[in-house]
Order: C-alpha cells, then sequence, then structure tokens
C-alpha cells in the first residue's frame, strides 16, 4: 500500500492505493492518520479510488480513524469508492457512518461551515 499526502486548502487529501490489509496497509494507515492528528490536521479526505483489496483489518482501520478524529473534534470522510470497497462497506452497514463523496471539490467543500 501506498499514501500519498497532499493538502487542499485546511483540508489534508490522503491518495491511497494497493491493499489496505492485515499487518501491512492496516499499520500504515494508522500511522499516517495519528501523524495527521499530531501535526494538528483536522481535515482528512482518504481517497479510496486506487484501492485494490481491503480486508477486515482494512475496515476495521477505517472505522478507528474516524471515532479516533471524532473524538478530536476533527472531520474523516472518504473519497472515490471502488466497487469492491463500497460492497464491504454496505454488507458491514458502515456506509451510514462514514460521509462518502465521488467528486473531491464537494467533498472538501463539505468541511467547511
Amino acid at each position: 500500500m501506498q499514501i500519498r499526502e497532499r493538502e487542499v486548502g485546511d483540508v489534508t487529501v490522503l491518495d491511497i492505493s494497493g491493499k489496505i490489509t492485515i499487518g501491512e496497509g492496516d499499520v500504515q494507515l494508522r500511522n499516517k492518520i495519528h501523524e495527521l492528528f499530531e501535526r494538528g490536521r483536522q481535515k482528512i479526505l482518504l481517497n479510496l479510488g486506487d484501492v485494490s483489496y481491503m480486508d477486515s483489518a482494512g475496515i476495521g482501520e477505517l472505522v478507528a480513524a474516524y471515532t479516533a478524529a471524532r473524538n478530536r473534534g476533527c472531520g474523516l470522510k472518504l473519497l472515490n469508492l471502488t466497487k469492491k470497497v463500497q460492497d464491504l462497506l454496505t454488507i458491514t452497514h458502515l456506509m451510514t457512518v462514514f460521509e462518502v463523496y465521488k467528486d473531491e471539490a464537494e467533498a472538501i467543500r463539505s468541511f467547511s461551515p
């Protein structure tokens, strides 16, 4: 798994590619999110458009990241879900938990009050 970080205004966009799986991608994602919190970044958008596979550990890490963000008063939203990831989140009823966007500009605007 690879994570590319970029900033659009006060929103940090993480472009994630590859697999988010137990023992590799999940830890990498967790470390990156916590690094952003430590740097004071409060608006995080996870672009999952190039994620080819996600297992239960990956889903667990998304939930943990979302919970950590909420507990800190931060926002974490999802962008460009692949069909596989969208199906996983639908089956696990997590589509109702996350704010999910298909358009990056719209997702970034959604962070503004």
